[in-house]
């Protein structure tokens, strides 16, 4: 019988893993590496729900399963080890999980690799990890889309301006220090664990900032007021920001058609967390005219958008993210680069930016068109705005 091998965290073990071991036990004896809770903690940058031995204990347990094993290697090629002792002949995975670095890797080990679509079993919904942990949290998420920074008064002293962002729906695995304003979401949910409350967005948002913002903080460092307005106020929102840590005024924009038009033309690709000790203040340069340069390109930004003008969107949305660099260098942590030259090459890429303070985490792209582009890259994440 053959050796067939598949490999996964299966931490919210659910009926699309058990349809996936039935299907890849049909090309022969089914041995499945588990990723490690190490290597789930260093890579996706969150603790597992369920530690590594529980998950050895109930895949183990399936029958299609003949014996199954905690890899021993880091990262998205953790199986390695588990490979090299087991000697398969053929390596399953679902299209969501097909790469190059895989398929090249059977390649040199002489191992049949195999793609399956993802398929429920008869008569099943469809399930996926991503779709699970979306359902067991409806916190939103917020993507900034220019100006920001200028919620810090050590930034909007040198000159007033506005700061764009948007309230996402989390339908996707919200990584951790990824830029998506995480640690304001685990904030939020320490009192509100599952959503927000129904109440009115703005007052909520000063809530939340001010939650977050204990003065007994022990860091000192005072979290800026765009995070809790991007997760709370819905849709598309800009905040206008004069040497103080909460906005003048804030205007929402809820036209479903300019919020389907921006749906069309972003998404998310994933990099790399923030590295542990990486400070992107670290070597800061703020001025007068990189600040003036800010916040004009948050005007354009949201004039190009009223009017629908991807070009001009594109534009200064780019000229957004270079501003902020300019004075924030440490955002472009070692290997964001490499990323940003492989994005920006590709067809239908018109700018691009890291979301939050940056440092890693997740390249937010402008896209001539979206559906086109995430049915090309399986790792692009389409996004949907709140309303």
């Amino acid at each position: 019988m053959k050796k067939v091998f598949v490999s996964g965290c299966y931490d919210l073990l659910h009926s699309g893993h058990v349809e996936f071991f039935r299907q890849a036990a049909q090309y022969g004896d089914l041995y499945v590496g588990i990723g490690s809770d190490a290597t789930i903690l260093e890579y996706k940058n969150h603790k597992t729900l369920y530690p590594e031995q529980e998950r050895l204990f109930m895949v183990q347990s399936i029958r299609y399963v003949k014996e199954a094993f905690i890899n021993e290697g880091s990262g998205v090629m953790d199986f390695v080890p588990t490979v090299e002792m087991l000697k398969p002949d053929r390596f399953v995975v679902n299209a969501d999980g097909d790469s190059e670095e895989k398929r090249r890797f059977c390649e040199t080990h002489g191992i049949e690799y195999i793609v399956l679509e993802r398929t429920p079993a008869e008569g099943l919904t469809a399930r996926s990890s991503t779709d699970v942990k979306a359902k067991l949290s409806q916190i939103p998420t917020r993507l900034d889309l220019a100006g920001t920074w200028i919620d810090q008064p050590y930034v909007s002293c040198y000159a007033p301006g506005w700061a764009l962002t948007i309230s996402l729906v989390p339908n996707f695995e919200v990584r951790e220090r990824c830029g998506l304003s995480t640690s304001t979401r685990n904030q939020i949910k320490k009192i509100w664990p599952v959503k927000l409350p129904d109440m009115d967005a703005e007052m909520l948002a000063k809530l939340v900032f001010c939650f977050e913002n204990d003065p007994e903080r022990s860091d000192g460092i005072i979290s800026g007021a765009q995070d809790a307005i991007g997760i709370c106020v819905p849709g598309l929102c800009r905040h206008y920001y004069n040497a103080r840590y909460w906005p003048e005024k804030i205007e929402q924009c809820g036209d479903e058609k300019v919020l389907s038009w921006l749906e069309s033309h972003l998404c998310l690709v994933p990099m790399f967390p923030r590295r542990p000790g990486c400070s992107v203040v670290e070597g800061k340069d703020i001025t007068e005219p990189k600040v003036k340069a800010l916040a004009q390109a948050a005007d354009d930004c949201w004039d190009a958008i009223m009017q629908s003008d991807l070009q001009a969107f594109a534009s200064a949305y780019k000229a957004s993210f270079n501003a902020q660099t300019s004075m924030f260098p440490a955002m472009i942590q070692p290997g964001v680069q490499d990323y940003i030259d492989r994005y920006s090459a590709m067809d239908g890429v018109l700018a691009w930016k890291m979301p939050g303070a940056g440092g890693g985490g997740y390249l937010a792209l402008v896209i001539s068109d979206v559906g086109a582009f995430c049915k090309a890259h399986s790792e692009a994440i389409p996004l949907t705005i709140r309303r």
